[in-house]
C-alpha cells in the first residue's frame, strides 16, 4: 500500500469529522426549509464564499489543470474560460443581488419571480425541478469514477480485499472506491442541509490550503537544482493566430495530445469560447451549488461580495498547487508512471507526482482535501 498509517489516519480522520458536522447540524436543519435549504440565512458572505471556492476544487478537475498545464504551460490559464470561469464577475455585478431579492429558497421558486405563475411558468418549474435532479446526478457521476480510479491508486485492491466480505471484479473496484466516498458526502450534505456543506467545506479548504503551500514549496525547491525544460512559449500567456508550441526534442507525445485536443488555432477558440462565455453569464444563474449559495446569503450586497470573492479566494491556492505539480512533472517526467494501457496518460500527472513527491502526513491532508 502506498499510504502510511499516518495517512490512512488523517483520511479516516477527515471522514469522520464530516460526519460529525452532519449529524451536530441535524437539529438545526430540520427547523424549517429555510434553515436546511439556506442555512437559514445567518451564513457570512465570506465563508459561502469559501465553501463556493472548495465546491470547485475538485479532484477531477484538478487533475485536468495539472494536465493543461504541463502541456500548453502558462496559456492554460484561459482554457477554464470554457466553464466559463468569468461569470463570477456578471453574478457580482447584478445577476447575485437580482437574484438574492427575490427571497426564494431554490432555483425552481425563482421562477415565480421571473415568470409569473401562469401554466408556461409552472411547466418551466417542473422543467427546472427536473434537470437539477439530473444535473445533481451529472455532478455526482462527474467525481464518481475521478474518485475511484484516484483511490485505487494509492490504495490497491490486493490489499483491500481480504477484509471485503465479497467479490469484486477489477472493472469495478473504481465504483466501489467512488461509492464510499460518495455516500459519506450525501451523508453529512443530507442531514445538516446547507449549514453542514458549508461546515465541511471550510475544513477541506483548510486541508487543501496546506497541501497546496507544500507542494508549492517543494517545487521550487526542486527548481533550485534543475532546469526546466519547455518549448518557446510555454512560458508566456500570450498567442498569436496559432498555439506555436512545439515539444518536439523535448516530449514528442506532448505534440499529438494537442493535436487531439484540438486548439492549434487558439485564436479561434479563444474568440468562440468568449463569445459562448459571456451569453452563458448573461443568460443567469442555473439552479445549482452555486445559485444555492447565493440565496443563502443574508442580504443582496452580501450576495455580491460572496460571488466577488469566489475567484480571490479559489484561484491563488488551487493555481499555487497545479503549477507545483506541473512544474514537478516537467522535472521529473522520466519519474512518473503516466502508462495507461500501453499509452501515455497526461492526466495520470498529478496522482504520479502525488505519490512521488508529497511526504508522508500532507499526502494524508491532500487526498483527504481532494477525495
Amino acid at each position: 500500500m502506498k499510504l502510511s498509517i499516518i495517512d490512512i489516519i488523517i483520511i479516516a480522520a477527515y471522514l469522520l469529522a464530516t460526519a460529525v458536522i452532519g449529524l451536530m447540524l441535524k437539529k438545526r436543519a430540520e427547523r424549517s426549509k429555510k434553515d436546511y435549504l439556506l442555512g437559514g440565512n445567518n451564513l457570512p458572505w465570506y465563508m459561502l464564499g469559501l465553501s463556493n471556492a472548495s465546491g470547485m476544487f475538485d479532484i477531477s478537475g484538478t487533475m485536468w489543470l495539472v494536465t493543461l498545464l504541463f502541456v500548453y504551460g502558462l496559456k492554460s490559464v484561459w482554457i477554464p474560460w470554457l466553464w466559463p470561469v468569468f461569470n463570477q464577475i456578471f453574478l457580482m455585478i447584478f445577476l447575485s443581488m437580482w437574484l438574492r431579492r427575490s427571497n426564494v429558497t431554490t432555483g425552481a421558486e425563482w421562477i415565480n419571480t421571473r415568470f409569473g405563475s401562469k401554466s408556461g411558468a409552472q411547466l418551466s418549474h417542473g422543467i427546472v425541478v427536473i434537470f437539477a435532479i439530473i444535473m445533481g446526478l451529472g455532478y455526482l457521476a462527474y467525481g464518481f469514477i475521478g474518485i475511484g480510479k484516484f483511490a485505487e491508486i494509492f490504495v490497491p485492491w490486493e490489499v483491500v480485499s481480504p477484509y471485503v466480505p465479497f467479490e469484486l471484479s477489477a472493472e469495478y473496484v473504481p465504483h466501489f472506491y467512488g461509492i464510499i466516498f460518495t455516500c459519506f458526502a450525501v451523508f453529512y450534505a443530507l442531514l445538516g442541509g446547507m449549514m453542514s456543506i458549508v461546515w465541511a467545506d471550510v475544513v477541506q479548504y483548510g486541508l487543501m490550503a496546506i497541501s497546496s503551500l507544500v507542494v508549492g514549496i517543494i517545487a521550487m525547491n526542486a527548481m533550485a537544482g534543475n532546469q526546466l525544460i519547455a518549448p518557446d512559449g510555454w512560458l508566456t500567456p500570450f498567442f498569436g493566430m496559432r498555439l506555436n508550441l512545439d515539444w518536439s526534442g523535448i516530449i514528442h507525445e506532448v505534440n499529438d495530445k494537442i493535436v487531439s485536443d484540438g486548439f492549434s488555432l487558439f485564436s479561434v477558440f479563444f474568440m468562440m469560447m468568449i463569445f459562448k462565455g459571456v451569453l452563458v453569464s448573461l443568460a443567469g444563474p442555473a439552479p445549482n451549488y452555486d445559485m444555492q449559495k447565493i440565496l443563502s446569503t443574508k442580504s443582496p450586497r452580501e450576495a455580491a461580495l460572496m460571488s466577488g470573492s469566489v475567484s480571490f479566494i479559489l484561484m491563488p491556492i488551487r493555481y499555487f498547487m497545479i503549477a507545483g505539480f506541473g512544474v514537478l512533472g516537467l522535472l521529473f517526467y522520466d519519474k512518473l508512471d503516466l502508462l495507461t494501457g500501453g499509452r501515455v496518460d497526461f492526466e495520470q500527472i498529478l496522482p504520479s507526482a502525488i505519490s512521488e513527491f508529497v511526504p508522508v502526513g500532507f499526502l494524508g491532508l491532500l487526498l483527504a482535501g481532494l477525495l
